[in-house]
C-alpha cells in the first residue's frame, strides 16, 4: 500500500515533528536514538514498529496517524502546511476551495501583508511570545516554498472560489483586526483590491493550467484542496484561513486518501464548477464588485 511506504512515513514523521514543542536532539534523546537516525527516518530509511510508537507517543499523535492509515488528523498549523507542501510536490493537479483563491495564486504583497495581518489579530497575552514569532515564520516560510514549488513545476489547478468572500475582503481590507486607524484601514483595503484585480486578471488572460470559477450561490463553509498524483489523489481539509482575519493558531486539519471522502469532494467539485462564473463573464463580476466598494 503507497500509505505505508517508508518515504511517506518519514515525511509524516518530519510534518510532526516540526509542528511538535520538541527540538530533534530532544525528540532523539527521549526515544533514545541518534539525532542522524531520526534524519534518516524522516529521509525514508524504515523504522523499527516499537520506534514508530514511541515517536508517536511522544509527539501526542497516532500511530495511524504517523503511518497514514485512514485520516491524518493535524493540530498545528505548521506540521498541516508542511504535510500539504509534500503532497503538493508530486501532484500533478490541484481542486482548490480555499479561501479567496489559493495560496499559491495569490501576489508577492500577499506574503508581506498575511505576516502583518496575523500578527495584528494576536491575542496581547501571546503577541510578543518567542514561541509565537517562531511558529510565525514557520508557517510562512512553509507557505513560500509551496509557492515556489508551485511555480517552478506549473500542475494544473482548478480553483473555486466565493464571491461572498471577495466582497468581503474588499470591505474589510486586508487586516487582522477591525481596530485600526482609518488611514490604515484606507491602505488594506487597496491591497485587497489589488489581490481582487490580480484574480480578474488571471481570469480574462487564463494562463496555461489555471482554471478559476466564482460561485455567486451558497458554498461550501470548509476549506478544502484535492491533490492529484500519479498514483493515488489525496484529500486535505483545513480549518485555517490565509486573508482577512487569518487563522494559523487554532483547528484540526484533515488528510486522507479514503475514497469515499475523494468520491464526495470530487463530485462537489465538478457540481459547483458547473455552476460558477468563469472567464470573461466572472473577471467582469469581480470589477464590478470592486467599482461598487469604491476602491
Amino acid at each position: 500500500m503507497g500509505e505505508l511506504c517508508p518515504k511517506e512515513i518519514g515525511q509524516r514523521l518530519k510534518a510532526f515533528r516540526l509542528g511538535s514543542h520538541y527540538s530533534t536532539e530532544e525528540i532523539a534523546s527521549r526515544i533514545g536514538i541518534s539525532r542522524a537516525a531520526l534524519y534518516r527516518y524522516e529521509k525514508g530509511d524504515p523504522p523499527k514498529l516499537e520506534t514508530l510508537e514511541s515517536i508517536a507517543e511522544l509527539l501526542g499523535v497516532s500511530l495511524t496517524s504517523l503511518m497514514g492509515v485512514g485520516v491524518e488528523y493535524l493540530s498545528s498549523a505548521v506540521s498541516f502546511f508542511e504535510r500539504m507542501r509534500q503532497v503538493e510536490a508530486s501532484s500533478e493537479h490541484l481542486s482548490v476551495m480555499f479561501g479567496l483563491v489559493s495560496y499559491l495564486l495569490t501576489t508577492d504583497d500577499f506574503d508581506e501583508y498575511l505576516t502583518v495581518a496575523i500578527r495584528e489579530g494576536l491575542p496581547e497575552c501571546i503577541a510578543d511570545s518567542e514561541k509565537t514569532d517562531k511558529h510565525i515564520a514557520e508557517v510562512l516560510s512553509i507557505l513560500k516554498e509551496r509557492k515556489k514549488g508551485y511555480l517552478k513545476r506549473r500542475p494544473g489547478i482548478v480553483n473555486l472560489a466565493s464571491a461572498t468572500d471577495f466582497e468581503k475582503f474588499l470591505r474589510n481590507g486586508f487586516v487582522g483586526t477591525y481596530d485600526l486607524p482609518e488611514n490604515v484601514l484606507n491602505e488594506r483595503r487597496e491591497v485587497a483590491r489589488r489581490e481582487v484585480e490580480n484574480v480578474a486578471s488571471m481570469l480574462e488572460e487564463q494562463p496555461i493550467g489555471v482554471q478559476i470559477g466564482i460561485l455567486v450561490d451558497s458554498v461550501p463553509s470548509t476549506c478544502f484542496q484535492i491533490f492529484r498524483q500519479p498514483e493515488r489523489s489525496t484529500l486535505c481539509i483545513s480549518p485555517y484561513k490565509l486573508s482577512d482575519f487569518p487563522n494559523i493558531r487554532l483547528g484540526v486539519g484533515m488528510i486522507t486518501s479514503a475514497p469515499e471522502a475523494l468520491e464526495l469532494h470530487e463530485k462537489m467539485v465538478v457540481e459547483l464548477w458547473g455552476k460558477a462564473l468563469k472567464g470573461g463573464r466572472a473577471a467582469d463580476y469581480l470589477r464590478k464588485m470592486i467599482k461598487e466598494s469604491g476602491l
